[in-house]
């Protein structure tokens, strides 16, 4: 089941170049711009307590949720092997048009990252991209 068409999926990562290239110039300033390397330490923060660290949809807050976390690390395994990028961009981000996990039970992080980002919508879009990228490496090969 492929989500994303080849062609989507390289317009949208044009589109994070541009957007990681402008987050780049305004906030050069800014000592506590998130770096990739953040991506793991973000999602042990805010995704371990029910996906687990290791992505398996095992963590300690799991068994108290009604719909069960997925496993993180088959993603792309469940996508025909491409990881649906778009897909998981937009689940944490909390588009309204993406049933993440059926419920919503799993927090709206994109507004969380906006608040960290003092109103930095290209910082923000880094800490989500470091976060998607970080799932990315987790997958099962």
């Amino acid at each position: 089941m492929n989500l994303f068409p080849a062609v989507g999926v390289a317009t949208f990562g044009a589109i994070s170049v541009l957007v990681l290239m402008a987050a780049d110039d305004t906030q050069k300033t800014t000592a506590s711009r998130p770096s990739p390397a953040e991506g793991r330490a973000m999602f042990i923060a805010y995704c371990a307590s029910c996906h687990g660290t290791s992505g398996k949809g095992d963590g300690p807050a799991a068994a108290a949720l009604k719909t069960p976390p997925p496993d993180l690390t088959m993603l792309s395994a469940h996508n025909d092997g491409k990881f649906p990028e778009r897909h998981v961009y937009s689940a944490i981000r909390g588009d309204p048009n993406v049933p993440a996990h059926g419920s919503a039970e799993m927090p709206v992080w994109g507004v969380v990252f906006a608040k960290m980002s003092r109103g930095s919508s290209g910082e923000a879009l880094l800490r989500l991209s470091n976060l998607v990228t970080y799932i990315r490496s987790i997958q099962a090969k």
